[in-house]
């Protein structure tokens, strides 16, 4: 979807500039598998790279708190996470970059996906970006309506030409979260899925990288809240 990356993006280009210069990220993603659909923005190639080869989606307050909103909501390097508190490293990285407040605009569409349009206030138009969201909010909402319908609509005309998304996990990476959430132990595992105790340990180090936590424990708590954790087959 190079082409239509493109075009989304001279779309948003074009609306937003009507409203002033400003760093934005509009992000489609799956919301059972966390899994990311498209994505366009303006933010540092930098931070969009380590962000999404990270999996940050996965433990960013942002998205979490997108996660259970109906309606937009500002944001602040000092939200936190829920019950992670892995959301303070996101932050503290995006810190580099200059992202550390915004307001973000969310959409739920029929495909089960997040989407959502943020707006960065780098600090130096804090008062520019208040008046805007104060007297726009309306059209910016319909504006990301807009633009969803723009990219559903450009989607469905190559869908049967595009790949599915990958999932997050492999296959045994899934199977291995699956009987670890169950309370099955790495040898009880092994001996299920027919594999050396090493090997789950192995594939349990994935899990933890590419959710973004600190170890197992957390992985599976954090696999069962975003239900990522799926029945081994």
């Amino acid at each position: 979807m190079k082409k239509d990356a493109h075009v989304i993006q001279k779309y948003i280009e074009t609306e937003l500039a009507r409203f002033g210069n400003f760093s934005w990220a509009y992000v489609v993603l799956e919301k059972k598998s966390m899994v990311l659909n498209f994505y366009a923005t303006n933010y540092p190639q930098e931070w969009v790279q380590h962000y999404f080869d990270n999996n940050l989606q996965c433990t960013d307050p942002v998205v979490s708190t997108a996660l259970k909103s109906v309606t937009p909501f500002a944001w602040n390097e000092n939200m936190k996470s829920g019950n992670y508190h892995h959301g303070d490293d996101v932050f503290e990285k995006a810190a580099g970059y200059n992202i550390r407040q915004g307001y973000t605009f969310v959409l739920h569409d029929y495909n089960n996906n997040l989407v959502t349009l943020t707006l960065i206030n780098d600090g130096n138009v804090a008062e520019e970006m208040a008046h805007i969201i104060k007297f726009h909010k309306g059209r910016l909402n319909l504006f990301l309506a807009s633009l969803h319908e723009k990219y559903l609509s450009l989607a469905s005309s190559v869908e049967e030409n595009k790949s599915s998304p990958l999932a997050l996990f492999t296959k045994r990476e899934n199977a291995v979260l699956y009987w670890v959430s169950l309370g099955k132990t790495y040898d009880e595992t092994g001996t299920i899925l027919g594999i050396k105790t090493t090997t789950i340990k192995f594939h349990i180090a994935n899990i933890v990288k590419k959710l973004g936590v600190t170890n197992a424990r957390q992985a599976i708590c954090l696999g069962v809240e975003l239900q990522l954790v799926k029945p081994a087959d």
